[in-house]
């Protein structure tokens, strides 16, 4: 009867934010803040991106969440023993008392996001509470959960998006009044700026609002599989059965949906394009990148539809073959699964026309950048595929239906800069 019991509880749980007392660096001890944040570890797409970070400041939180040496314990290991001499040596601090943070980013173009970062119960699958919409790598999850077990840190919030009724609205407004604890504006022309919220009655109407919502994952779906994996791991309770996220109210700050494109690096154009004869229209089009984008927008309204680059033109590819969709793409999925772009891509293209193993890094590279996708495929002789975003309203109806899009199939934004506030779990 117990076990019927717990089960009917955990059903009508909902979403379950905790205070923590946040990591932060010391401005007086960095060059500047902007100079220590980093975009999310996987977002780190220039050619010499890695590098930048690193030399922007000695303290970059680069060095923690893509720690650089021979091995993957060295570089674990490394990213620990950074971690504690900043600790010792006063470069982050520790909160003085436990909190949400309300974090807010800005554009020039008068882009405004708000959202709440705080510590998040890792729930099941089946209490449908945060809904991943993509797939995951296994082996980037084994690398992201061995970081976070060496360092015993969420180094950076993933990203939630819910739909809510106000009451955490309005407090976030209100917080959003005050002086922030910190302000930066960082390289690409964001602003970001920190709030804690301390007082007992604000946490509680924040979490009385979220408690009768679920969260979408807009972006972290490696980050929530190794919370869930190490959340596994530890006997409960424990500071693993809660995970740092970043959620934001959709129906007051909506997101932007972006495509992550594919850069093939072993497969040049001409061979690309060779596998494609017959099966799927292919126009060359002379144009600009913008100009080619727009065709790939108006192609997609139609049919599936990509761009290849990579041999100074574009090319654009749409119309597949009905009989070759019928015999490539499964057909346990509901029609509008099938029918995605990344599906397509995935089960015709990568799979059965070109050979590719999906979920090698020696062969396939997920770039949000567009122009960088360009310029990495013709640099190095590779094929850039560039994919046209899918609406969010799709992504949340199949995931409300436990349907999995392939991995990396959207990019939503603005995503949170890394390096604003960390959660450390010995605290």
């Amino acid at each position: 009867m117990n076990t019927v019991g717990h089960s009917e509880a955990t059903e009508r749980r909902g979403l379950e934010l905790t205070p923590f007392r946040g990591l932060r660096y010391d401005p007086d001890r960095v060059g500047s803040l902007a100079a220590v944040t980093s975009p999310p570890y996987d977002v780190v797409v220039r050619p010499d991106g890695l590098h930048h970070l690193q030399s922007a400041d000695p303290h970059n939180i680069v060095r923690l969440i893509l720690p650089q040496a021979a091995t993957p314990t060295a570089r674990n290991d490394q990213a620990a023993d950074t971690l504690r001499r900043w600790l010792s040596e006063g470069v982050l601090l520790t909160d003085p008392e436990p909190g949400l943070y309300v974090y807010e980013q800005r554009d020039g173009s008068g882009m405004l996001q708000r959202g709440i970062i705080g510590a998040l119960r890792v729930s099941d699958p089946a209490e449908q509470v945060v809904l991943p919409h993509e797939d995951v790598i296994p082996h980037v999850v084994a690398d992201r959960a061995a970081l976070m077990r060496a360092t015993s840190a969420n180094l950076e919030p993933l990203l939630l998006t819910y739909r809510g009724d106000g009451s955490a609205a309005a407090v976030v407004e209100r917080t959003a009044e005050r002086p922030p604890l910190l302000s930066t504006t960082t390289e690409d022309g964001f602003s970001h700026r920190l709030w804690s919220v301390t007082d007992p009655a604000e946490v509680t109407r924040i979490q009385a609002d979220l408690a009768q919502h679920q969260a979408l994952i807009a972006d972290g779906h490696h980050r929530w599989a190794t919370y869930r994996r190490l959340r596994a791991e530890h006997p409960s309770p424990s500071p693993w059965d809660y995970g740092l996220v970043l959620l934001v109210d959709t129906a007051r700050y909506p997101l932007r949906v972006r495509a992550i494109h594919r850069l093939l690096h072993n497969l040049p154009v001409a061979d690309a394009l060779a596998a494609l004869d017959g099966r799927f229209r292919v126009r060359h089009l002379q144009v600009p990148l913008a100009e080619a984008l727009e065709a790939l927008a108006d192609a997609a309204c139609a049919s599936n539809a990509f761009l290849l680059a990579g041999d100074g033109t574009f090319h654009l590819v749409d119309r597949p073959d009905p009989d070759l969709l019928s015999r490539t793409v499964p057909a346990d999925r509901p029609a509008a699964w099938r029918s995605l772009d990344a599906t397509v891509l995935h089960a015709t293209l990568l799979a059965h026309l070109w050979h590719i193993p999906e979920d090698s890094a020696a062969h396939v590279s997920y770039i949000h950048d567009t122009a960088a996708t360009v310029e990495k495929a013709e640099r190095d002789g590779g094929t850039a595929v560039l994919m046209h975003p899918v609406r969010e309203d799709l992504v949340r109806h199949l995931a409300r239906q436990g349907v999995t899009m392939p991995r990396k199939s959207t990019s939503f934004g603005p995503k949170p800069a890394s390096g604003l506030v960390l959660r450390a779990l010995d605290l």
